[in-house]
């Protein structure tokens, strides 16, 4: 009885596939300014320069995936966006501190190496890289047959940043008249997409022929980093937060001190058709408001004096808006009326 030579690829890993999709990562530029002074790609670490401009230098590091919307870009067979997502969901969280990004790494688990989608992942997570300005240093892909079903897979993302020791926005900056601005979001970012995903099920809508849903739900988180930190360099905004997993009252409560209270005025949100769509499908205000961004992917809290010059540095899409006010209180906020979804 011949015996059969037992191989890696046999038990479904194929290392060949992976030595390539490293050499066409190796062959896009993954630094913003096109400058490699450092080879990243393929090694065993990566080396980055840290800016000597910075007094007092804070490294601040965030890591964030981007959920089941993964599971949209399998169904549309679409993976050019989801990578701007992860890097948005990480960096997004960075400047909340303060802090600008400045690398990126990314970690693909899948059940078998498809060349394809994974160029097309790789080249969102490059250009979310160059959107916010900070160098994709390295990563990780991992062929993982029998944890994953056919087609499936997964996306992690790391992001390191750095603040001056004077420039970190804490909770103490916050004051009394503040003003809480909305800053739109582009769409329902990278959560709540468990909840899409059911509600497309039980209606059983198909989203391949549906042009509206098929546009929406991958559309790109928006990366605010630019904005923010320009804000920050002048010292316009006091503190941020981040509407991610737990929408407006969780995340904003985060960045709160304990004797103040924001009062947020529900009826001034503007939200966009894709909140409105979700709405219609039987979901609560309550359960929207903790579900999804409803419009507002992003908050700032500023001296009132200030609002002016904030909004010059946003474009027209994406121009802040009041939608609150800090007081004196407990709690840390308090949301009043309800959204129009009109």
């Amino acid at each position: 009885m011949s015996k059969k030579n037992l191989t890696y690829k046999k038990s479904g890993v194929n290392i060949t596939e992976a030595d390539k999709f490293v050499k066409f990562i190796g062959s896009i530029n993954t630094k913003h300014k096109g400058k490699k002074k450092f080879n990243n790609i393929g090694g065993f670490g990566s080396i980055s320069d840290i800016p000597n401009n910075i007094k007092h230098p804070k490294i601040v590091a965030c890591t964030d995936g981007v959920g089941t919307k993964i599971e949209i870009a399998n169904t549309l067979n679409k993976f050019d966006t989801i990578g701007i997502d992860l890097v948005a969901m990480s960096v997004n969280d960075l400047i909340v501190q303060g802090a600008k990004p400045l690398l990126f790494l990314d970690y693909i688990s899948i059940n078998k190496i498809d060349l394809s989608k994974l160029k097309s992942i790789i080249k969102g997570i490059v250009k979310g890289c160059k959107l916010s300005e900070c160098e994709l240093a390295g990563g990780e892909t991992a062929e993982m047959p029998g944890t994953y079903e056919k087609g499936k897979f997964d996306i992690a993302g790391f992001a390191v940043g750095i603040v001056s020791k004077k420039k970190i926005l804490n909770k103490n900056k916050i004051k009394v008249n503040d003003l809480v601005l909305a800053v739109p979001s582009s769409g329902l970012h990278s959560n709540g997409y468990s909840l899409v995903r059911y509600i497309l099920k039980q209606k059983k809508i198909n989203i391949k022929k549906n042009k509206f849903l098929k546009k929406e739900l991958l559309q790109p988180t928006k990366i605010y980093t630019k904005e923010v930190l320009n804000l920050i360099e002048k010292n316009l905004i006091n503190g941020c937060a981040n509407i991610t997993g737990g929408g407006l009252e969780d995340n904003v409560k985060r960045v709160i001190p304990e004797n103040l209270l924001a009062k947020i005025d529900l009826e001034k949100i503007k939200t966009s058709k894709i909140f409105q769509w979700l709405k219609s499908n039987s979901i609560s205000d309550k359960e929207m408001l903790k579900t999804f961004n409803c419009g507002v992917g992003f908050c700032l809290i500023i001296n009132p004096k200030n609002f002016k010059k904030v909004k010059k540095y946003f474009s027209k899409r994406f121009k802040p808006y009041v939608i609150g006010k800090i007081f004196k209180g407990k709690n840390k906020i308090k949301l009043n009326g309800s959204i129009e979804w009109n």
